[in-house]
């Protein structure tokens, strides 16, 4: 009983903590923040990983805090892409960028979309495949992202 006591506080303590962040700006232009990022990821030699989501989603903000605890995840993500959060609410759906994306939502959200370095989308990436239990397996992100830099997509062409 005191497991799940202990859990069932966990879990809401957890939900008001990611309730409260704010990653998503649901009034930026996001074709704006794409081309910014496609910018900035031409000069780095880098791909740009969109995570498509909003802040009133907890698995789009356990992503990004995700991304910035765990080592390997943070290393794989910011040595090979430019990330940016792009908004999918009710307030702002984005569509003409979710239709230049690809279309993610159909997957769920979040949904990640790897641009090239032309900022073309390459591959869009369902996160139900990089969880495990009740949050991500580092192992599963770290291959997702190793597979898409632009060394990986270079050796494929």
């Amino acid at each position: 009983m005191k497991k799940v006591l202990i859990t069932l506080i966990a879990v809401i303590f957890s939900t008001t903590v990611f309730a409260q962040q704010k990653i998503y700006d649901d009034k930026a232009d996001a074709m704006k923040q794409i081309k910014t990022a496609v910018a900035q990821a031409q000069q780095e030699n880098k791909y740009v990983c969109c995570q498509v989501g909003g802040n009133w989603c907890p698995w789009c903000l356990r992503f990004a805090a995700f991304v910035e605890s765990d080592t390997a995840v943070n290393k794989a993500m910011h040595d090979n892409f430019v990330y940016v959060h792009i908004n999918w609410s009710k307030e702002n759906k984005n569509p003409k960028t979710m239709q230049y994306l690809g279309n993610p939502a159909r997957f769920g959200f979040p949904v990640f979309v790897i641009l090239n370095e032309k900022g073309e989308p390459i591959h869009i990436q369902n996160s139900a495949y990089l969880e495990e239990g009740k949050g991500y397996s580092e192992a599963k992100v770290v291959e997702f992202l190793n597979a898409w830099t632009p060394a990986a997509v270079t050796t494929l062409k």
